[in-house]
């Protein structure tokens, strides 16, 4: 019983304040409930197919050729393909770490998961269209190369200012996550 409220002590933490603040300022605390539950509801819309993809992933995908393609030793190519699959991604940031738990336990490279992790969060294609159509090129452009940039020094001082033992409990730590 300890064991399960520690795990849900955000959640219930959040709970007793909600409910704090129905109680003391009503109108408040019914927006904050109402806020809750729309992004529980859109939470459960997006989860369950991230999940599917996962098992899919999983299943299918030998651990020899995630290694082979996006492992420590891929090169550009494993560079390439973390940026292509972050950016083509869909939804919100949220459903990308199982999808990053995934690729660390297939045997994917620190240094390309976390360049997936900052392509899905800044060079969706679908923003980039979007951002294209209201902002024109030049911006778009010059946004996504100091994206592009960006994404890559940051993953690649991480990875190189990173101890080995933390990279090992980062490893340990995704093994010992259940994502399914």
């Amino acid at each position: 019983m300890k064991k399960m409220l520690l795990r849900y002590k955000v959640f219930l933490v959040l709970l007793v304040v909600n409910l704090s603040l129905l109680f003391l300022f009503p109108a408040i605390g019914i927006e904050s409930f109402r806020l809750t539950g729309q992004n529980l509801l859109e939470m459960l819309a997006i989860l369950p197919p991230i999940f599917i993809l996962l098992g899919m992933l999983d299943v299918w995908v030998p651990r020899e050729t995630l290694i082979r393609m996006m492992g420590d030793g891929s090169g550009f190519r494993g560079i390439a393909l973390a940026f292509l699959l972050g950016s083509a991604a869909a939804g919100p940031l949220y459903a990308a770490f199982p999808i990053a738990i995934v690729l660390l336990r297939k045997g994917a490279g620190l240094r390309n998961v976390l360049i997936f992790i900052g392509a899905w969060s800044t060079t969706k294609i679908p923003m980039l269209l979007f951002e294209l159509g209201s902002m024109g090129w030049k911006f778009t452009l010059t946004r996504f190369v100091v994206n592009l940039l960006g994404i890559g020094v940051i993953a690649y001082l991480t990875e190189r200012l990173m101890k080995p033992e933390e990279k090992d409990a980062v490893l340990t730590n995704a093994q010992a996550q259940d994502v399914h």
